[in-house]
């Protein structure tokens, strides 16, 4: 099973894409392991360092990665910290 990521602001950045497919390693898969595991397909890339201080969405509502399990099809947003002027 996959989901589909949506990068913004500096994980986009990090890792030059705004979106991808991804498959889980096992189902139900937790959304509190999900940073490492999108850190392991992107290695050496500051991705790890932007996803320590990122928020996460699912299906469009603000989550907390420890509450959710993922069983594929979901779309997952991670939205790193901003900084305004």
């Amino acid at each position: 099973m996959s989901i589909k990521i949506l990068y913004f602001a500096g994980a986009s950045t990090a890792i030059g894409l705004t979106e991808e497919i991804v498959s889980l390693p096992l189902i139900p898969f937790p959304l509190s392991s999900l940073a490492a595991h999108l850190v392991s397909l992107h290695p050496n890339t500051g991705l790890a360092k932007v996803l320590a201080s990122s928020q996460w969405s699912v299906d469009v509502e603000m989550v907390e990665p420890e509450k959710v399990m993922l069983k594929g099809g979901e779309e997952v947003a991670v939205i790193p910290p901003v900084s305004g002027g």
